[in-house]
């Protein structure tokens, strides 16, 4: 059986992360895959590029300039939607020939159009979607807050000003997709329960097989290891108590920083001697530019792209914490948990599928900064400390490591395949 994952960056953002595991799973367990992406950055062999040419980036800059003509001139929330106006045509290709499945995860910004989503429907070839969020069921939006619109008909997109001016781009989107998806062998796989109960309710997916399979992770590299010697690896302070918190842009609304830092502030009025041995080490982009803003000592650390330093990071710390607004499943909590180091995170999106209250991390009330404190200091507790890294390196195990997805996703494969045969014969 032939794979072909299909996701705009190799290794750049979660989406990318993630659908480079499973492909590396995949081959790790019996089946061949390959991995076709727009922007690639190593030379894996099993790792197909777009030919570069000034066409990819204009092609993004195209898509990017009629959604920001539309929204009024505005750049507010210019990268929160796709309207897959623009993108190259892959089928042509030899391995898109080459593969008897073909697998798409995040194909936006100019990667693939609604035309070229089309013709791979139309390829005959058996289509798997991975949601890593909302977008492959929704008109234009990655994430729809409080908006429910998906579930009949999108519309007047919130997203943009005026809900868009001139052509209504969330109804044609929409609309486009519904005659894509439209008896079509096409399987759509969220990567939490809770996006795929959200793509049940739209009726884009009807019809249509909706399941779930949790990102894979390598648990041998994301495993624990001595803390004393990770956290010099990372020239952090070897005594006291540090949290980690992480985010390809910290200053993404939508990774809650405020939210920590109120957080923060809270317990060093409720529990000051907590506080005086505790840290907060921060990963990601914008990093240095809310240093100052945090209350207790903040120690910067820089990008990290080799999977043993991040593996390492995860040991340095005693706690992840993430408390993002809207997320699916973050490989982030993935990562820490395989690492054995204890989660918290507010209830929202697949984040409760992930850690399990007071069991191997804690899940606050949405957006209450000072129930966040309050998981920071319940698993900061020493007694319990230990059971907590035992435990969510076990759910780890036995939920994330990469046979358990690749033999999940293996029973998809055949599926549709099947599928495709009985199409065939009928």
């Amino acid at each position: 059986m032939h794979i072909l994952i299909v996701n705009t960056a190799e290794r750049t953002g979660g989406a990318a992360i993630a659908a480079n595991r499973l492909m590396h799973a995949l081959n790790n367990n019996g089946v061949e895959a390959r991995m076709l992406v727009r922007d690639r950055k190593t030379d894996a062999p099993e790792v197909v590029n777009l030919p570069q040419s000034w066409r990819l980036r204009a092609k993004f800059l195209w898509e990017r300039g009629v959604i920001w003509l539309a929204n009024g001139l505005s750049r507010r929330n210019l990268f929160q939607v796709d309207i897959a106006n623009a993108g190259t045509d892959i089928t042509t290709m030899d391995v898109f020939q080459w593969a008897d499945v073909i697998h798409l995860h995040w194909v936006n910004q100019g990667f693939l159009s609604l035309h070229v989503l089309e013709r791979i429907m139309n390829s005959g070839k058996p289509v798997v979607i991975t949601m890593h969020d909302q977008w492959y069921f929704t008109g234009i939006c990655h994430y729809s807050g409080e908006c429910e619109k998906y579930r009949s008909q999108c519309c007047h997109c919130p997203l943009l000003k005026n809900g868009g001016i001139g052509v209504d781009m969330a109804r044609h989107v929409y609309e486009r997709k519904q005659a894509i998806y439209s008896g079509r062998n096409v399987t759509f796989v969220g990567c939490s329960h809770w996006i795929a109960d959200l793509a049940r309710q739209s009726r884009l997916t009807q019809g249509h097989t909706v399941t779930n399979v949790p990102n894979a992770i390598n648990t041998d590299v994301f495993t624990p290891m001595d803390r004393t010697k990770a956290r010099e690896r990372h020239n952090l302070p070897v005594e006291g108590r540090l949290i980690l918190f992480g985010a390809q842009r910290i200053t993404d609304e939508r990774k809650g920083f405020n939210y920590l830092k109120e957080a923060c502030e809270h317990i060093v009025k409720s529990h000051p001697s907590l506080a005086a041995t505790m840290g907060i080490v921060v990963l990601g982009g914008d990093a240095d530019s809310v240093k100052e803003s945090l209350p207790l000592p903040v120690h910067v650390v820089n990008y990290l792209s080799n999977e043993h330093d991040i593996a390492s990071l995860y040991n340095a710390v005693d706690l992840f914490v993430t408390p993002s607004l809207q997320d699916n499943l973050p490989n982030t909590i993935v990562e820490a948990m395989s690492c054995g180091t204890p989660c918290v995170g507010f209830d929202v999106g697949g984040i409760p599928e992930m850690i399990s209250h007071k069991q191997n991390g804690y899940v606050a009330h949405y957006r209450d900064s000072e129930d966040f404190a309050r998981g920071i200091i319940w698993c900061m507790d020493e007694s319990r400390h230990d059971t907590l890294r035992q435990q969510a390196r076990t759910a780890a195990l036995n939920t994330y490591a990469e046979p358990v997805a690749a033999l999940r996703y293996q029973n998809i494969y055949r599926t549709c395949q099947s599928m495709g045969v009985a199409s065939l014969c009928s």
